[in-house]
């Protein structure tokens, strides 16, 4: 497979990087500077990128009394059901190629289309990264690990509150269904 053809079938998804996660990060300009690079690298290599956003209705209609994380979310107004909450800062937002999705719970295939998406445009391989590492990055690798995509996670790329299961998640359990890499060696490795 040639290097076009290998970018082509490869998109880079920024999930869950949105006003309402942002805040839960220690220096939440450090990783906007290292998901800058990562689009800027995928965009040069003509790769597509897909924002992941979580989002509801206004009074969080889609959230079930039985679903404990978000039902605390609804319960707490965190402003989930506020498009300027899960929009995402513009030093990093989408440019007119790019594709948002809006998803419904923690994986970014859930209640988002994206599966059908991803396939319409034959994408096999999927680079992730997103806020938080226990939540949509895991839930997005197991679930595209079952639905047969090959996976990278830019290790960099993520963030948790919880730095202890960051680095467990890291370490033990995604290198059993991806391969992990930082941003700087992603875009060396993808660089036209």
């Amino acid at each position: 497979m040639n290097r076009e053809d290998r970018m082509t079938d490869t998109a880079l998804l920024v999930m869950d990087v949105q006003k309402y996660t942002l805040r839960s990060l220690k220096d939440a300009n450090y990783y906007i500077h290292g998901i800058a690079r990562a689009l800027s690298a995928a965009r040069q290599a003509g790769m597509p990128v897909i924002y992941i956003v979580v989002g509801f209705r206004p009074g969080y209609p889609e959230v079930h009394p039985d679903n404990q994380a978000f039902m605390n979310m609804k319960k707490l107004n965190v402003g989930l059901d506020d498009p300027d909450n899960y929009t995402v800062p513009a030093s990093i937002g989408p440019k007119a190629d790019d594709l948002v999705v809006i998803k419904k719970r923690f994986s970014a295939f859930a209640g988002s289309g994206l599966d059908l998406i991803l396939r319409s445009k034959q994408i096999r391989h999927l680079v992730l990264a997103g806020i938080s590492t226990s939540g949509v990055v895991l839930s997005t690798l197991r679930e595209a690990s079952d639905k047969d995509y090959r996976i990278t996670v830019l290790a960099d790329g993520c963030a948790d509150k919880d730095e202890t299961v960051h680095q467990m998640l890291l370490e033990r359990i995604f290198p059993r269904q991806a391969r992990l890499t930082t941003i700087e060696d992603w875009c060396s490795d993808i660089r036209p």
